[in-house]
């Protein structure tokens, strides 16, 4: 009875290995590890298909990476909420990355006074990207005050270019 059995087994076993089966297409809807995040929406930050990394994507709010701010203030708008919300998922779902957050000020002030305002600006998008899940191991804040303007002029238009925070990530 038992080499009965054992025959029965291996014949099914050799009966199933001679079987070829022909590749099926399967759509392939699993993301790639750096493309796992969601913006505030909740819709998809980025997508390995369109062949850009979500942080350079152009159709990813990633890719925005600098907050603008009023006149003599470091609060954070309403309208850049989301954009500091959407890099700290990121940070949060890769945990590997990390970012410098620049703080920076129009030429308006002294240079003592915009060092320490830049500062703020940089450490409230850092507050926000902590209490939105980021590690606070993965942020350093500093400020720049007005040594790195973006816009040269004395108008409004070159002022508000320059009251800003940039979101850099380490090592592009």
């Amino acid at each position: 009875m038992k080499k009965t059995a054992g025959v029965l087994i291996i014949s099914l076993l050799s009966a199933c290995a001679s079987q070829t089966t022909q590749p099926t297409d399967v759509e392939d809807r699993s993301m790639g590890a750096d493309s796992s995040s969601y913006g505030a929406d909740g819709n998809a930050l980025g997508s390995d298909r369109s062949g850009f990394h979500p942080l350079n994507d152009p159709n990813s709010i990633l890719s925005q990476r600098s907050v603008y701010y009023d006149f003599d203030s470091y609060t954070v708008k309403n309208e850049y909420r989301p954009l500091v919300i959407a890099h700290a998922q990121y940070l949060r779902d890769n945990p590997n990355a990390q970012v410098i957050l620049q703080g920076n000020t129009d030429d308006r002030g002294s240079r003592e006074y915009n060092l320490a305002l830049g500062q703020r600006r940089a450490d409230g998008v850092k507050n926000i990207m902590t209490l939105s899940g980021a590690r606070t191991s993965q942020i350093e804040s500093v400020s720049l005050g007005e040594e790195k303007p973006r816009a040269d002029g004395s108008d409004e238009s070159a002022w508000s270019e320059n009251r800003r925070t940039d979101i850099l990530y380490r090592g592009e």
